[in-house]
């Protein structure tokens, strides 16, 4: 029975927990009056999070910390004048796809995302730049150069002397490291639907820091555990030669996401194949079958699936068993007398006594389920089978040959053209197994190759769903990493430039990740499943709105004529429709009508969720045809209307025929 407080509310603990739902990275650890640890709030980044500009001030408190930390939280919240634009020559089912890749920076394109998508993506996959002591592709604006940052973090002096040895290892890099992924983090969760998922994949080198910079961003239940994932047998490191790398979880929500994720075993099919050939060559003789499934399974090694399930050695009429535990769970609880059935005598108790009552123990027994030795000697145990337990919780040790997924990569490009793209059907595995289904929306922020996304239709495509995906991938020149690339990388590159440049395509990743979702699109075509394989490609470029850099006092009265227009000249309406989508917080999905009334071209975007014409002189009758749509919204370009009288009457006839629009002008 639940106690009544007795005394008034903790207003303090309501208030902290309503801005750490808010702001989850500006909880901290303090102590009270009497040392002992309590939840805190961080005063100076909650003034960060609130502020227009950088704001000093750090105090002793429980935090990661690095040089540019406060730089990056600024990054994270400073807005940008930038919008995606279109791009239909590279995209696949323009008009129908529910699929997203968007090309350019993907902190950009997160701000970017923010209205259409806020709360509403199941998981997001990052596989970041594994920090290996180099500059990154993604070098944002507010990083410092390498003299300031060794400088600011008191590597070298004002003179430039150093002041630690081994500098490199320990300062820059980590901190450039951790200033790039804290504000893309920050406006991932943001994107996360209450029972949203963080899956990251990471190396050594900065796997703590993700841990720690998940947990602050997240909140500090967020993280739920990871993957060890053994894919490599190299033996040429120092110290310890490192075989595996990780696969981070993260939830936002442990409230909402009870973590019930479970997947169905590995090697089942063979397993069972297999009893079902010694059932053929033994018989009823079960102690023959469990000889040889003894023998059987010691072919596998522990990376087989199958390695996993070899103590299910036994069977009988139901099938596949282990002789399982049949102990108490507590002491003496449930103890009597069981006999043997061939002997007729006492069996042996476990220590504890049974984990039945007897009444339950003899119904098991009756029905076959309890599994006797050759005598009353030995303990009896209770069958397990393999039927009933094939589903799993999600285990944190994986054995993935790294090289399968080049080879499928290479298989389906006709070459090597992608230096170790992530394994797309673990991925399908990882999204099943923590509940991705029905249309939820996956998003991979450094899309690469196109592993994350081709894993979307992989999910489809076997469980029947119509899961979408936003892929976002910067441009990162290939002609570029080629300078620096070595060996086996080296050739690789080479065969990526010489194969984009047969299609005509710029030498670069993103067009490596669209035409992998291409050609896995022509290959899922043939299947009986009807899956949506097609992707809207949209780039991230600067604002469709001209830029006006002078203030109105500065502007002569002969010079307003050419700052009338806020468009740029080389934008078209379908670019300004997709900014007007963004700024409206509208599914960048959406099907798109294009249709012309008096002679202008009108937008209608699903059925009359917005209708838009940005022609330079709108009639009154493209404005009164559109308000007899009765559309929800009704956008128009301000300079359009050739004087304000004319936009104040198309005010009047939206008002008059549909009221309950809502109409704008840009």
């Amino acid at each position: 029975m639940d106690k009544l407080m007795m005394h008034s509310p903790d207003l303090t603990e309501q208030n902290i927990e309503k801005i750490a739902g808010l702001f989850p990275s500006v909880v901290t650890e303090g102590r009270d009056d009497e040392g002992n640890p309590v939840r805190a709030i961080d005063f100076d980044l909650l003034r960060q999070e609130l502020a227009t500009y950088i704001v000093e001030g750090p105090q002793e408190r429980y935090q990661l910390d690095w040089p540019g930390k406060r730089e990056a939280l600024f990054g994270a919240n400073a807005p940008i004048a930038r919008t995606l634009r279109p791009v239909h020559q590279d995209s696949v089912n323009f008009d129908t796809t529910q699929n997203v890749f968007i090309e350019g920076d993907n902190l950009d394109a997160l701000k970017l995302l923010q209205e259409s998508y806020l709360g509403k993506i199941k998981l997001i996959y990052i596989d970041p730049p594994y920090n290996t002591g180099n500059d990154f592709v993604y070098a944002d604006t507010f990083a410092r150069t390498r003299d300031e940052e060794l400088l600011r973090s008191g590597q070298v002096s004002e003179a430039g002397v150093p002041l630690v040895a081994n500098t490199t290892a320990i300062g820059r890099f980590h901190s450039d490291w951790l200033s790039m992924m804290f504000p893309r983090l920050k406006l991932s969760r943001n994107l996360l639907a209450d029972d949203g998922i963080l899956v990251v994949s990471i190396d050594e080198n900065e796997h703590a820091n993700l841990v720690a910079i998940g947990s602050e961003v997240f909140g500090r239940d967020a993280y739920v555990g990871e993957i060890v994932l053994k894919n490599s047998s190299r033996n040429d490191q120092r110290y310890i030669s490192m075989q595996h790398e990780y696969i981070v979880f993260f939830v936002k929500n442990r409230t909402v996401n009870d973590g019930s994720w479970t997947e169905k075993k590995g090697g089942l099919d063979q397993i069972y194949a297999a009893f079902d050939g010694f059932r053929k060559e033994y018989g009823d003789d079960w102690d023959a079958i469990h000889a040889a499934a003894k023998e059987w399974y010691k072919k596998f090694p522990p990376s087989d699936p199958v390695y996993a399930s070899k103590h299910y050695t036994r069977m009988d009429e139901r099938g596949v068993y282990f002789a399982d535990n049949i102990s108490g769970p507590n002491d003496g609880q449930y103890v009597y007398d069981v006999m043997h059935p061939a002997t007729g005598k006492i069996c042996k108790q476990p220590g504890r006594g049974w984990v039945f009552p007897k009444e339950s123990m003899e119904q098991k027994i009756a029905d076959n389920r309890v599994h006797f030795g050759p005598d009353h000697t030995t303990v009896p145990n209770l069958k397990t089978y393999l039927r009933d337990t094939e589903n799993q919780s999600l285990t944190s040790i994986r054995f993935v040959d790294g090289r399968a997924a080049s080879k499928r990569l290479q298989a389906l490009f006709g070459e090597k053209v992608f230096t170790n793209p992530k394994d797309e059907l673990l991925l399908r595995d990882i999204y099943k197994a923590v509940g991705v289904s029905g249309d939820d929306l996956v998003l991979d922020m450094f899309a690469g190759s196109g592993s994350a996304l081709q894993a979307v239709l992989e999910l489809n495509l076997g469980t029947g769903s119509q899961c979408r995906f936003i892929g976002i991938q910067i441009a990162e020149d290939l002609n570029e990493s080629l300078k620096t690339a070595k060996g086996a990388a080296r050739q690789i590159t080479t065969n990526a430039i010489r194969y984009l440049g047969e299609l005509n395509k710029p030498a670069t990743v993103a067009e490596i990740g669209k035409q992998r979702m291409r050609l896995v699109g022509d290959q899922l075509k043939s299947s009986e499943a009807v899956l949506d394989v097609g992707f809207r490609v949209l780039k991230v470029d600067t604002s469709n709105m001209a830029d006006v850099l002078r203030t109105p006092e500065a502007l002569g009265q002969d010079e307003l004529e050419l700052y009338a227009d806020s468009v740029k000249p080389d934008r078209s309406g379908e670019d300004l429709l997709f900014q007007v989508l963004l700024d409206w917080g509208l599914d960048l999905t959406m099907p798109v009508e294009s249709t012309t009334v008096d002679s202008r071209e009108v937008f209608v975007v699903e059925d009359g969720a917005l209708v838009a014409c940005f022609d330079a002189d709108v009639s009154s009758g493209v404005v009164r045809e559109l308000a007899s749509r009765k559309p929800l919204r009704a956008v128009f370009r301000d300079s359009g209307f050739a004087t304000d009288a004319d936009r104040i009457n198309a005010e009047q006839v939206f008002a008059e025929v549909s009221s309950a629009t809502d109409v704008r002008a840009i």
